[in-house]
């Protein structure tokens, strides 16, 4: 758990101004009320050891208030260095830094994943991304152009950010103005063709203001698949008043457009554990792989997404050390995309002879037509203070939030049969047309929260919290009828073909708690030992917002059941050495889930299921030496059904998609003033796929290991080059399956970026 604490509400005027900044502070007011700067004409000289780049010291979300060091849980913060040094651009890349966190999973059946697809200790965690502290919905995926750090914290984060997965949570920490005036720009290019282009401008303004820009730019092939490409441009600028003040403004504007080309993945043919699904196909079986760079979608295919936010962030120094900080952010991301991809059942092969290369597999179009949108006010207050020899670190809130998601109902596309071996993708299988069938979900929160830390002498601190959310949820949905297939709807009586019919409306409310507790035992100044322990809850329809009626169906989101539960526990210890450069991270964890939905003997659903994931987690951040730099990450995780119905394909108790060894390493080495080098590997162990109907398909994916290598020359104190080479020995792998085994996605080849970084 971490070490969040709550509010002082000891002062009437504090509590006064707290509750006005909970309905939205005026920046004018607040500007008005600062006070004067600190000015002297004393010269005072401080010596400090330059600090890690690959290390922060603490979070950059002002909830939580401890030290890294002092953080009683598992959380790994990927600084900007570490992307930069990685020639890393977005999201699901930086979390190849932490052990066991990826895009494992394909998409259920005919539907395919796109955007970041996280799965981390045995769960989804898609909808648990956060910027800035800010939840972050929408399956895209996310570039790190404006990004300062990524932290992710494991463990269920209920006390941290409300309802959320009970696997942890990711916060992306945006860049901000500074008071000094530069810019850092880079141009790239790679195998494929892959241009990018990067710029960072940092202008001061004056002597408490600053303006900061950041842009982008990239196009690229696919190096290791047929037609498909990414193209996408951000631009962010913000502008900070009253900096090195006692009242502070911050402004920030972000918007990312992409268009890109999605990818289905290719059939499983010839993999470990596939076998023809009937005998009238035993051909398959001796037929061999699919070339790895096929293309089964069509030039129909195309994944467009728009994302724009505005922030505006107010911060007061009550005193020097009480701050008192409000945030109001709208976001709306909006994404539409058709996406093409084989099915592979027996019902789904077409042989007009014995010679397989004639073959031809049906396809299924998935489409989406969406728009997420949030709007939220945050009030936090932080604050240091002794009540008599005990020491408390107080972090404490309220947040206001409204989301709202329209998914807008298309007409069904039907995309002809693709040859299984020489899949012709230059056919057209039509567009998106709506028909009114659309699906709208709005969910209105409530949550108020307060944690402290204890300083109980020199040695002892224990830390504690609780939050409380109230949430409202509606949704309704239509279906268009007269259609065919799963899900279909007759038409009623005197209703043409595709008329939009209502068949869900219905709503949901309730209260979470969470909270959490810990204490943390300080062995020496370099190092400590900690334990902690906390629940979390997500209601139905968490952040997908579809709502079931109550009393049918197998969906979590009946309006029926009770919210999903999760009750983790840790001992850990963490240390710092080698002068403080190196942190060591040490923990076993057991994270219980209950409340899931299972089947039962006579077809009906319950909430009798529970699963476990258990195991431990080592890590290492920081400096070896000054000029030698790392960070490295093993965990092992046992993650199984305890009670319930199998997930797992083999029908063992494991949980799907959860490596249950898993290493990352990455280390740098400044050889000399201009020549640095640098290298990583990871390993991600055997996944085992969710069950499903489907015949002769793989119920798992084989172990690997990728490796990767960089060299960066300093040409001088403005220019540097960089070379990075990804999959280095050329590994073959399967980077994610899909539920049925139908299709799966290889990982990418040997492929190299060329980047040449300036600075002024």
């Amino acid at each position: 758990m971490d070490n969040n604490r709550p509010l002082p509400f000891g002062s009437f005027n504090s509590l006064t101004l707290f509750t006005g900044l909970c309905i939205g502070i005026s920046p004018a007011a607040a500007l008005g009320a600062d006070g004067s700067g600190k000015n002297s004409d004393d010269t005072l000289v401080v010596e400090a050891r330059t600090p890690s780049l690959y290390a922060p010291n603490a979070s950059a979300d002002p909830k939580f208030t401890r030290p890294l060091v002092d953080t009683t849980r598992t959380m790994t913060v990927i600084p900007e260095q570490v992307i930069k040094d990685q020639g890393v651009n977005n999201l699901t890349d930086a979390l190849k830094n932490v052990p066991g966190v990826g895009a494992f999973y394909a998409g259920e059946n005919g539907n395919s994943t796109t955007g970041d697809a996280v799965y981390m200790r045995g769960i989804d965690t898609s909808n648990s991304i956060y910027v800035d502290g800010v939840r972050d919905i929408g399956s895209v995926t996310r570039d790190t152009f404006n990004t300062q750090q990524v932290e992710v914290i494991k463990g269920p984060s209920g006390t941290d950010y409300g309802r959320s997965a009970p696997s942890g949570s990711i916060n992306m920490i945006s860049k901000q103005p500074r008071l000094d005036t530069g810019l850092d720009a880079s141009v790239s290019a790679g195998s494929a063709w892959m241009r990018r282009g990067t710029l960072d401008y940092n202008q001061a303004i004056n002597d408490n203001a600053a303006f900061r820009l950041n842009l982008m730019g990239e196009k690229t092939h696919d190096a290791g698949r047929d037609h498909v490409q990414n193209e996408r441009y951000g631009v962010a600028p913000s502008l900070a008043l009253g900096l090195d003040t006692a009242t502070r403004l911050y402004v920030n504007y972000l918007h990312v457009h992409q268009n890109n080309t999605p990818d289905g993945g290719i059939p499983v043919i010839g993999l470990p554990g596939y076998s023809a699904p009937s005998a009238a196909y035993a051909a398959l079986n001796n037929s061999g792989k699919v070339a790895t760079s096929n293309y089964y979608g069509t030039d129909s295919d195309f994944d467009k997404s728009t994302t724009d936010s505005a922030t505006l962030r107010v911060e007061h120094d009550l005193s020097e050390n009480t701050t008192l900080r409000n945030t109001t952010r709208w976001s709306r991301v909006k994404q539409e995309y058709l996406l093409t991809a084989v099915m592979g059942g027996a019902s789904n092969i077409t042989a007009p002879n014995d010679d397989v290369g004639s073959w031809s597999w049906s396809r299924l179009a998935n489409t989406k037509d969406i728009s997420n949108r949030i709007l939220t006010n945050q009030t936090n207050i932080t604050s240091k203070f002794m009540t008599g020899a005990v020491g408390h670190d107080v972090s404490a809130g309220v947040e206001f939030t409204r989301e709202n998601q329209t998914t807008y109902g298309v007409n069904a596309l039907t995309p002809p049969a693709v040859n299984i071996y020489h899949p012709v993708s230059s056919i057209s299988s039509g567009g998106l047309n709506r028909n009114g069938a659309n699906a709208n979900g709005q969910t209105d929160t409530f949550g108020i929260y307060a944690f402290d830390t204890l300083a109980i002498g020199d040695r002892l601190e224990l830390n504690g919290g609780i939050r409380l959310d109230n949430y409202h949820t509606e949704y309704d949905s239509a279906t268009a009828c007269g259609g065919s297939g799963r899900g279909a709807l007759a038409c009623p009586a005197g209703l043409p073909r595709n008329t939009p019919v209502t068949t869900v409306d219905t709503a949901k409310s309730g209260n979470l708690v969470n909270w959490k507790a810990g204490a943390l035992y300080r062995v020496s100044e370099q190092g400590n030992v900690y334990v902690n322990y906390a629940i979390s809850q997500q209601p139905p329809g968490g952040s997908s917002f579809a709502l079931a009626a109550g009393g049918s169906g197998n969906s979590a989101n009946r309006t029926d059941f009770k919210p999903q539960k999760a009750k983790s526990g840790e001992v850990g210890t963490k240390w710092q050495v080698l002068d403080k450069r190196l942190l060591l991270n040490a923990a076993l964890f057991r994270t219980d889930i209950e409340n899931e939905v299972t089947a039962n003997d006579d077809g009906t659903y319950s909430q009798t299921g529970t699963k476990r994931v258990e195991g431990y987690e080592l890590s290492a951040t920081g400096n070896l030496t000054p000029d030698w730099q790392i960070i490295a990450g093993y965990t092992m995780q046992h993650a199984s059904v305890r009670e319930g119905a199998s997930v797992a394909q083999d029908g063992s108790s494991a949980l799907a998609y959860t490596p249950k060894h898993a290493f990352t390493l990455w280390t740098q080495y400044q050889a000399t003033d201009a020549l640095s080098v640098g290298a990583g590997t990871r390993y991600i162990g055997s996944l085992r796929r969710g069950s499903d109907g489907a015949v002769g398909t793989p119920d798992h994916t084989e172990g690997y290991w990728v490796a990767d290598a960089k060299l960066g020359y300093k040409v001088n104190n403005n220019l540097d080059l960089q070379l990075n080479v990804y999959n280095v020995f050329d590994t073959h792998y399967v980077a994610s399956i899909n539920k049925s085994g139908y299709r799966y996605h290889p990982g990418e080849p040997r492929t190299f970026l060329l980047t040449a970084n300036v600075h002024f």
